[in-house]
C-alpha cells in the first residue's frame, strides 16, 4: 500500500509539473546590419540594379534607367548607358545626384526627377532593397568592386538599349563579296527609344547627309536575340511593315561601330553610330527641360510587392 501511495505521488508530482511547462521562443532575428548605412552603401563601388527582380507595379524613373548606381560621399552616380561603360567616370558612370543615409532610410535628390525616399533593407552579403513607399515598388541591388564587375556581361546582355544610344547609323563599309540584294541600298538605321522599345526606321539617303534632314524610307520592328555559345555574337531581325524580314548577325567592332552580316546574300555591312544620345534629362540653352527616355523593360511580367512601409509618411 506505502509503494501504491508512492507511485501516485510521483505520478501526480510529474504532471503538475508538466502541465505548468510552457515553452518560450525569443525571437532575436535584427535585420538591421550591424554597420551603418551609409558604411553598407559604401563597402560596395557598384550595386547593379536587378530589373528583372523588382517587385511592385510602379517606377522610380533614375533606377528604371539605370543599370549600376554608385553612392559615394554624399554624391550619387549612375551608369545609364552602354556606351562608354566601363569608362565614363572611371566605371561609376555619372553624377546624378545627392543623397542622405540615416537609420535605414535613404532619401535622394536627383538632378531632374526630385526627391524621393527608400526604406533600405539588407538581403544577404551583397544584395540590398530599395523600397519606395511612395509607390509601393521594391528593387533590388548587388554589390560590386569594379575590379570585379562583370561590364562585359551587361553590355553584351543589353544590345538592345545599345542601338539605341545613337540617333542613327550609317553605314560606312560594304563587303565586295556577296550577292547583290535590297539592303544594299539602305544606308541608314535607327533604333528607337521609348514606345514599344522596338521599333526600327531605315533611309536610303546618300552618305554623309545631316542626320537631322534624313528621309525615313522604311519603318518596322526588330528584335535582338542571342547565338548559342557564342555570348558576344548577337542576331538582329528587322520586320519590315510591308516587306519581309532582314536577318543579320551582330557583331560590336567598338563603342560606336557595328557588323552586320547578312546570311541569305553572304554581305557583310558596318554601321557607325551618329549622334551620341546620353540618358539623363537635361535643360537647353532656352531653359527647357528636354526629355530622352530610356526605361529598362522588364524581361518577365511584374508582380505584387508584398512589403509594406512601417513609417509615416
Amino acid at each position: 500500500m506505502k509503494t501504491i501511495k508512492l507511485l501516485l505521488t510521483f505520478a501526480l508530482t510529474a504532471t503538475l509539473f508538466t502541465s505548468c511547462y510552457t515553452e518560450v521562443i525569443v525571437d532575436d532575428y535584427d535585420n538591421t546590419p550591424q554597420i551603418s548605412l551609409n558604411q553598407l552603401l559604401g563597402s560596395y563601388e557598384l550595386w547593379y540594379v536587378d530589373i528583372n527582380s523588382t517587385k511592385g507595379y510602379g517606377e522610380t524613373p533614375f533606377l528604371q534607367k539605370a543599370f549600376t548606381m554608385s553612392f559615394r560621399n554624399g554624391s550619387v552616380y549612375a551608369n545609364n548607358n552602354i556606351v562608354g561603360l566601363g569608362s565614363t567616370g572611371n566605371g561609376f558612370g555619372v553624377k546624378i545626384g545627392n543623397y542622405d543615409a540615416y537609420d535605414m532610410i535613404l532619401d535622394v535628390y536627383h538632378v531632374i526627377d526630385g526627391f524621393e525616399t527608400f526604406d533600405i533593407y539588407q538581403i544577404d552579403n551583397n544584395t540590398i532593397e530599395l523600397y519606395n513607399p511612395n509607390n509601393d515598388t521594391s528593387y533590388f541591388l548587388d554589390g560590386y568592386q569594379r575590379s570585379n564587375f562583370d561590364y562585359d556581361f551587361v553590355f553584351y546582355d543589353n544590345i538592345h538599349y545599345f542601338l539605341q544610344e545613337y540617333k542613327a547609323w550609317e553605314k560606312v563599309y560594304t563587303s565586295n563579296y556577296g550577292a547583290i540584294n535590297e539592303f544594299d541600298n539602305e544606308n541608314y538605321l535607327q533604333f528607337l527609344a521609348g514606345g514599344n522599345d522596338s521599333e526600327f526606321r531605315s533611309s536610303q539617303d546618300a552618305n554623309g547627309k545631316n542626320i537631322n534632314n534624313l528621309y525615313w524610307d522604311y519603318t518596322g520592328v526588330y528584335g535582338v536575340g542571342n547565338v548559342t555559345g557564342n555570348n558576344k555574337l548577337k542576331t538582329l531581325t528587322l520586320d519590315y511593315d510591308y516587306f519581309d524580314n532582314e536577318f543579320f548577325e551582330l557583331s560590336v567592332i567598338n563603342d560606336s561601330k557595328i557588323e552586320l552580316y547578312h546570311p541569305a546574300s553572304g554581305t557583310a555591312y558596318e554601321f557607325v553610330g551618329k549622334g551620341y544620345i546620353q540618358f539623363m534629362k537635361t535643360t537647353d540653352t532656352k531653359g527647357k527641360t528636354a526629355t530622352t527616355e530610356k526605361l529598362r523593360k522588364y524581361r518577365k511580367d511584374k508582380v505584387e510587392n508584398p512589403r509594406e512601409s512601417t513609417r509615416v509618411l
